[in-house]
Formats: C-alpha cells, structure tokens, sequence
C-alpha cells in the first residue's frame, strides 16, 4: 500500500492508497491521522517532496503512525532529498546537514529509502539500505521532445561521473565539459569554462540534478554562446526555480524538470515530466 503524503504528488500507479488527515497546530508543528485500517498490512510505501523541515517532520511522524498501527515493512521514497547540497563543511562552524537528516532517519531502521537523482554520491552512502534512481529516463524523454541531435553539457566537476554514465546508457551522446568557481564565503559565482573551441552551431542540452535561483546555468549559457552553440536546453531533476523563469527563458529555447519537488504549470519554453511516467517499475 502507498502513503502519499503530497496530496499533489502519485508517482507510483496504485489503488491501494491509505487516506490520512494532517494539519499544523497552532504551535507550528505538523500532526497526522492515518484514517485507514491497516489490519494485516505488513508493508507500506510512503511517499513525499520535500520542502521544509515540517514536511520532513510529517514524514517522521507518519513512520511512527504506522509503526505504531503494526506496519512491519516500511519504505520511503524522497525523490529530492533535503540537505543533500550539504554534503562536505566548507566553512568551519557550518553542520554537515545532510548527515543529520540521514541519521535521523536510519535511527528509524526503514526497509527501504529511495532517492532520485542524488546530488552526489554521499546522501547514498549515507542511508541505510538506499536505493538511487538515476536521470536517464528522464533525460531519454527530454531528447525525444527535443527531437534533434544534441550535445550533452555537464555543467562542472561534480557532474561528469555522472554525465559519463548517462552517455553511455543514451548510446554515446558526445559530451562537453564544463567548469565555474564559487566563492564559498559569498556563494557567488565566476569563472565559467566550456571546454571546447567551437560547438559549429550544435544543440547543446545541460544536464543537472538541480536549478535553484540558475545563476550556474545563466553563465555556462553565455560561455556556450561564445563558444558558438546553436539552440539551448536546459534539464534538471530538481526544479526549485527559486527565481522564477524570465532570466532563464531569454538564455534556453526550452527547460524541462520533473516534479520531484514541486509541481509548476507548463510554461513557454518549460515542460515538466511527471516522475510516474518514467518510475512504473521502480518500487
């Protein structure tokens, strides 16, 4: 059975879905009801974006709820897993926050966490019993919307390993790489770098896991651009956007993101596929 938590957000195909109630009391915290009867229920899914420590709380009170009601098997699916840019210490006197989210919930001993896309390879490393799922359905979809050879853009470092393995299971799309510098102080951005002469006009598709306010993928656009690049694509897992589009629209032909965070209307030049589409045989 699937629990879902966003009242906005099915990304697995099920009938069997628990009806629950959930509120904030007045104090601020988060409370819920689990109104279905899981007699002789032995496993259940949950699922949940999230986007605050609140919804992260919601889910650990659900995980007791239905520990509570005898549920032995309990899995989560996090498709964007909070923290999870907050991988290493840059600065002393900063946490390691995604190790406190993790701890918390391995404390929980679930049956199974399931993340997609992982920023990088910690927040797996870190989970007990985890399973990653990676952006290649994602990415596959992208470019039959495209329609159009393209080149695949990894926008720096921390990326290649993974834009290596999207290539091959895409059968060898070339790669362009990419660098910036990042002030860890400020967080401010400089120095980007494409890594070729001359792209001769080619469609050049951006691969990442996450677009927050997309200062990263505004200046790799303008590098692109000199470098000679035809149309620009953007796509990202994790779409927070936390900018908005307009900047972003006058740089890309079109962006596209999944709904593994939150759910935003199609746009002009913006798709966002549906995580369901592409996880049928996932969980």
């Amino acid at each position: 059975m699937f629990l879902h938590l966003d009242s906005h957000f099915s990304p697995f195909e099920d009938d069997n879905t628990i009806a629950f109630e959930s509120f904030t009391f007045s104090g601020g915290e988060p409370h819920i009801k689990i109104t279905t009867s899981l007699k002789n229920v032995n496993e259940v899914t949950l699922t949940h974006r999230i986007q605050s420590f609140n919804d992260f709380g919601l889910l650990l009170l659900a995980i007791d709820a239905l520990k509570r009601m005898g549920v032995k098997n309990i899995n989560a699916f996090i498709p964007y897993f909070p923290a999870a840019r907050q991988d290493r210490v840059m600065i002393a006197g900063e946490p390691l926050s995604v190790k406190v989210y993790t701890a918390i919930l391995n404390s929980l001993n679930l049956n199974r966490i399931t993340v997609y896309d992982p920023h990088s390879e910690v927040t797996p490393a870190l989970l007990n019993r985890c399973k990653a799922i990676s952006n290649h359905g994602f990415i596959k979809s992208v470019i039959q919307e495209i329609n159009e050879d393209v080149v695949l853009i990894s926008p720096d470092g921390g990326a290649l390993k993974k834009i290596y393995k999207l290539s091959s299971a895409l059968g060898g799309i070339d790669v362009v790489e990419c660098s910036k510098s990042r002030d860890v102080k400020t967080g401010k951005l400089s120095g980007f770098q494409v890594y070729a002469n001359d792209l001769k006009g080619k469609s050049c598709l951006i691969v990442d896991d996450i677009c927050d306010g997309g200062g990263t993928f505004i200046g790799l656009a303008k590098e692109l651009k000199n470098k000679k690049a035809g149309r620009l694509y953007l796509a990202v897992s994790h779409g927070i956007f936390s900018k908005g589009f307009d900047t972003l629209n006058s740089y890309f032909d079109k962006i596209f993101t999944t709904d593994a965070f939150r759910s935003i209307d199609h746009k002009v030049r913006f798709k966002q596929i549906k995580l369901k589409d592409m996880l049928k045989d996932e969980i």
